[in-house]
């Protein structure tokens, strides 16, 4: 079992930065893919950016070039920088690993809300 809690969420104006962070506990050693994914209301759970084991990194097409994902190895973390948002980024984002077996786990997810 992997545990993932999520912290850094909150109300910014556009323009503005956030940077949240994912900490993973429980058998972290299975964790082979960490990422962000967020939700609107209304709408779909989407990718915002994901990070393998050796660091390769992908992002959705909506937020390439503001938006960076990296991993602290050591402390099992990882961290979405989100520079310039937008009212569009408003959503819950929700911070998820992906485990060997395919198996996947979900964070409990944090509001970010971008204010025009």
């Amino acid at each position: 079992q992997v545990q993932l809690v999520e912290s850094g969420g909150g109300l910014v104006q556009a323009g503005g930065s956030l940077r949240l962070s994912c900490a993973a506990s429980g058998t972290v050693v299975s964790v082979v893919v960490m990422g962000w994914y967020r939700q609107a209301p209304g709408k779909e759970r989407e990718l915002v950016a994901t990070i393998t084991s050796g660091g390769t990194t992908n992002y959705g097409d909506s937020v390439k070039g503001r938006f960076t994902i990296s991993r602290d190895s050591a402390k099992n973390t990882v961290h979405l920088q989100m520079n310039n948002l937008k009212p569009e980024d408003t959503a819950v984002y929700y911070c998820r690993a992906r485990a060997v077996r395919e198996y996947l786990y979900w964070g409990q997810g944090t509001q970010v809300t971008v204010s025009s």
